[in-house]
């Protein structure tokens, strides 16, 4: 599934539920941030010559500290 189709999933699950604005921010937080690490790992075993390379956990979250977000 695209970044994209993933956004227009928890559009279309909003509109067709009673879900408030906090569950679908929530939502949406998780893709981007699902992506957001999915692109870190691919980024860094390119740049290193491997074929993968996984984050540790906890890792995103220290980084969004770390910037006030």
């Amino acid at each position: 599934m695209t970044l994209k189709e993933k956004f227009e999933n928890v559009l279309h699950n909003w509109i067709d539920k009673d879900y408030n604005r906090q569950h679908v921010a929530n939502e949406c937080e998780k893709v981007a941030e699902d992506f957001a690490i999915g692109f870190a790992e691919w980024a860094i075993a390119k740049n290193m010559g491997v074929n993968k390379f996984t984050l540790y956990e906890g890792e995103l979250e220290m980084y969004k500290k770390e910037k006030g977000l």
